[in-house]
């Protein structure tokens, strides 16, 4: 401190000399370097220059100056540098980087502010003054953004950057960068993009990631800027490391009821016929469940399957699964993770009342050819990523298929052997890094079931989607994406029988979407997301024709229906205090349903049916037939209890404008979607939630507790016997109502040591009023009734125990309350005929359902240069061989009514799964 004082005196002495100098030079040069250019400078003046050679680039300059000051000369040349210089003594020039030399003492130097100057000090950049150079054996490299200027005061600025593997090109993601010495980190996003905000002056950066060297760099920083990191492998992380990048991510972040799963991590549980699912994986999680064992479609928080919107690279998949819900639609060895927001959902996402699914595929290998396969009892899997241009673009391509037809047609059963049973799924995706601040995405993906449950008919559904996605960074704060998506679900029954009643039988939806997305980085304070989305509906709802020309079926084709969803969003993630974190959004939602279309007109203030029909009336193509819309609040706050216990709260608004048409208690491949317009209301709904979160030992324990509301409108039911495919009257036949959920959600996570996993609970009741002055219209008297997927209790515990390095064993234990279910308590005879009576809607329970699933996992040797690394799965699903039902229903013999059950497991089902990587 005595050096740098007695340095800023002497400074101060030559002050009045300094600001004298009125120097004039005519000086010309081209293509010249900065050292060559002061060299001129001094042989045709007395001035002189103090510097260090290496600090001038080679980049050539040019300039033709005319009787000009020489400061003016300095500050062309060296206006976009980070190289600053100081004129004393009147012709002598000391260059610094970054850093000014200040030629005054600040108010209170040496009286009250005498501790600021001293943080002050800290800062000045010890280049000057005798600062430490680098050796050869230092890893600390030395960074310098933007230089210092007199007029700029800011005492914070922005850093923003991405995390690269050097080896393979692709981003880092969760690498935890801390700032030595302060209270100060963050950690990469899923593209390895990360944000600080960085005290003015010198700065220790420490960066920390699974898998990857660590680094230390020293930046010195005077404006905003951009620092990037491209780092090697690391081999050395055999034991066992845990990256604590995110690591306090779930008490941080202001977003109730969110979860992250990440498919890497979730390889060793245990599921059935060995296939790892992400999906099922999250059904884990408390707060999402499905109506039973291998049902297609997740209920969220209380909420109807049709109720989520799954994303895959942001185009939604409309069915996720295959065989029935047994398998998922998604590729495990191409995705990468998942998002799931079933409390604040982000402002940006509309259309869907309960949750939205984000999945992500993973990005290609940029520098060298790898890929993964996988041999299971029923299914295989193959996935392959190649470069296209090495460290900028590459490609990977997944493909699973079945070979269930071949088990079927090999067993000594001749109905199953007249059965088909078959699915396959590819998927492709592009990702190309233009330059630093654009990159290119595009996926492609396409799935297939075929299935013949009996000789005569054939079934088969399909999903096909493909995105684009354009990412560009105007600058450090200011960032766009575009995306455009489609996608496309369809289904066709074909039925050849015996008698003349052959028939083909389609329904198809499509939607295109266009989404427009900015982010603005205004400063640690305020992070604003905004932007624009629209999305065309079009839906075949399905037609018949005959199969042959013998054939009695009559064409009927029902006509298109065409909608277009619109949004606008803004949202702001405001930090008011260390403690107070609020992300505030708001999204306008509009929808117009479309002609050309004939919609059919009922009196007013009576029931929709046949006797209250009046007329039919005709719009023209594009001709709004209705709209629909509003407001959308999405506010979510986090407080900081302690530094590692937080208490958040949220509230949500959001509408709905499509519903399916399905009288299945669970998703069925028939199912269709209908758009809202005359006659069908879109649903809305409110949710409330609060919650405690708290980490324990440095987060090796997380704990949540969670409880929310949520009330809704308009959700769509059916009447009893209802006809929903190709139906042209469709509003006689299904009710519209209101809805409420409550519940609370207990996990607690182990995330280190050789036993991890997690236990979650859920209480939570889910119910339906279905209430009208017309008894047709109205169910239970107009009470709630328990929904078909009320289950109040919901228990999940997955274990892993880590023997050795290469040995292990999970275990997946759940047990949930038995479904609501709608028993006949008799018969009558009314007419000469007879009739069942039945309980009110939803008033019993199937069996309690519970399964305990164990598997031992075996991976090949960590020898880092072979071929390829393996990886054994042995697992048994259902070990206790539990009957769970699927279903009740009831049959009718010989005038009593009997009631059976079916089910889909009712054994235990042991598999061996194969998998290795190259």
């Amino acid at each position: 401190m005595k050096k740098a004082l007695t340095i800023l005196l002497t400074l101060s002495f030559y002050f009045s000399e300094a600001q004298d100098n009125t120097t004039k030079i005519s000086l010309s040069f081209k293509n010249s370097t900065t050292k060559d250019v002061l060299t001129q400078i001094e042989e045709i003046t007395d001035y002189q220059f103090f510097y260090v050679d290496d600090w001038f680039s080679n980049k050539p300059i040019s300039g033709d100056y005319k009787n000009v000051l020489v400061n003016t000369v300095l500050e062309e040349i060296f206006k976009n540098t980070i190289i600053n210089f100081y004129v004393f003594d009147k012709n002598k020039v000391i260059l610094t980087r970054n850093s000014i030399i200040h030629d005054r003492l600040p108010e209170g130097f040496l009286g009250e502010q005498e501790e600021t100057i001293v943080k002050s000090e800290e800062k000045v950049d010890p280049l000057f003054y005798n600062e430490e150079r680098p050796t050869k054996n230092s890893k600390i490299e030395t960074v310098r953004i933007g230089k210092q200027t007199r007029n700029n005061w800011k005492q914070e600025l922005f850093l923003s950057g991405y995390a690269i593997n050097e080896t393979t090109g692709k981003p880092i993601s969760e690498m935890a960068i801390i700032v030595q010495g302060k209270n100060i980190g963050t950690a990469t996003d899923e593209k390895g993009y990360y944000e600080l905000e960085l005290p003015v002056g010198i700065n220790i950066l420490e960066t920390s990631a699974l898998g990857i060297e660590a680094t230390k760099k020293k930046v010195i920083i005077y404006n905003d800027g951009q620092l990037n990191f491209n780092l090697n492998e690391s081999f050395e992380v055999l034991d066992e490391v845990v990256v604590k990048g995110n690591r306090d991510r779930n008490v941080e972040q202001a977003v109730t009821g969110v979860t992250v799963l990440e498919i890497e991590k979730i390889k060793n549980i245990p599921l059935v016929l060995g296939e790892r699912d992400i999906l099922k994986a999250a059904v884990t999680l408390p707060g999402i469940s499905t109506a039973g064992e291998g049902a297609s479609g997740y209920n969220v928080r209380g909420g109807r399957t049709d109720q989520n919107l799954i994303l895959l690279d942001n185009a939604v998949i409309y069915n996720p699964s295959h065989f029935f819900g047994i398998f998922s639609a998604l590729n495990p060895f191409t995705s990468s993770d998942v998002n799931i927001y079933k409390g604040s959902i982000p402002a940006e996402y509309g259309g869907r009342l309960s949750s939205v699914f984000d999945i992500r595929t993973k990005d290609a290998d940029t520098q060298k050819f790898s890929g993964e396969v996988s041999i299971g009892p029923v299914t295989s899997n193959l996935m392959l990523e190649t470069p296209i241009i090495k460290g900028k673009s590459a490609i990977i391509v997944g493909g699973r298929a079945t070979y269930s037809d071949w088990i079927l047609r090999s067993l000594d059963e001749e109905k199953l052997n007249e059965s088909k049973a078959s699915f396959y799924d590819v998927v492709a995706k592009y990702n190309h890094t233009i330059n630093e601040n654009n990159e290119l995405r595009a996926t492609g993906y396409f799935s297939k079931d075929v299935f013949s449950i009996t000789s005569d008919s054939l079934f088969n559904y399909s999903n096909r989607l493909a995105s684009l996605k354009w990412d560009h960074k105007f600058n450090e704060k200011n960032s766009l994406s575009v995306l455009l998506s489609n996608s496309e679900y369809r289904f066709e029954i074909g039925f050849d029988g015996n008698s003349n009643n052959d028939f083909e039988l389609g329904y198809k939806i499509n939607e295109t979407e266009f989404k427009l997305k900015m982010k603005y980085l205004h400063s640690n304070v305020h992070k604003f997301d905004y932007g624009i989305s629209s999305k065309l509906y079009v839906v075949s709802p399905g037609g018949i024709r005959p199969n042959s020309p013998e054939s009695i079926i009559t064409t009927l084709i029902i006509p298109q229906e065409r909608g277009l969803e619109s949004g606008i969003f803004i949202s702001d993630s405001f930090t008011v205090s260390d403690k107070l974190l609020i992300d505030a959004g708001l999204r306008y939602s509009f929808y117009a349903a479309l002609g050309k279309s004939s919609q059919r007109i009922y009196e007013e203030n009576g029931p929709k049916n046949n006797g209250t029909f009046v007329e039919l009336r005709e719009f023209d193509n594009n001709e709004v037939i209705e709209t629909y819309g509003g407001p959308e609040v999405r506010i979510s706050a986090r407080y900081f209890l302690m530094p590692d216990f937080s208490v958040k709260a949220s509230y949500n608004n959001i509408y709905q404008f499509i519903h399916t048409l399905s009288n299945n208690t669970t998703v069925s491949p028939t199912d269709t979607w209908k758009l809202s317009d005359f006659n069908i209301k879109p649903q809305e709904a409110n949710q409330f939630s609060l919650g405690l979160h708290k980490n324990f030992e440095n987060t090796k324990y997380e704990l949540s507790l969670e409880g929310y509301f949520k009330k809704s409108t308009n959700i769509l039911d059916y009447k009893v016997g209802a006809q929903l495919l190709l139906n042209e009257a469709i509003e006689t036949e299904v009710l519209q109502g209101d809805g409420k959920a409550y519940g609370v959600e207990f996990l607690i996570k182990k995330n280190e040591g050789r036993l991890n996993g997690w236990l979650g609970y859920s209480y939570s009741r889910s119910f339906v009023k279905l209430d009208s002055q017309f008894n047709e219209e109205r169910v239970n008297n107009g009470e709630f009734f328990p929904s078909n997927f009320d289950k109040p209790h919901d228990i999940s515990l997955v274990a892993n125990y880590k023997f050795t390095k290469r040995f292990s064993a999970s275990a997946n234990f759940v047990y949930q309350t038995g479904r609501p279910v709608t028993y006949p308590l008799g018969s009558y005879n009314f007419n000469n005929a007879e009739y069942v009576f039945y309980s009110d809607r939803n008033k019993f329970r199937i069996p309690d359902y519970y399964r305990l699933d164990l598997s031992f996992n075996m991976e090949g040797n960590h020898k880092i240069k072979k071929f390829a690394h393996s990886f054994w799965n042995f697992s048994i699903y259902n070990v206790f061989g539990r009957n769970n039902p699927y279903s009740v229903f009831f049959v009718t013999e010989n005038g009593e009514v009997k009631a059976y059950k079916s089910s889909i497991f009712s054994i235990p089902v042991p598999t061996i799964t194969y998998n290795f990587k190259f």
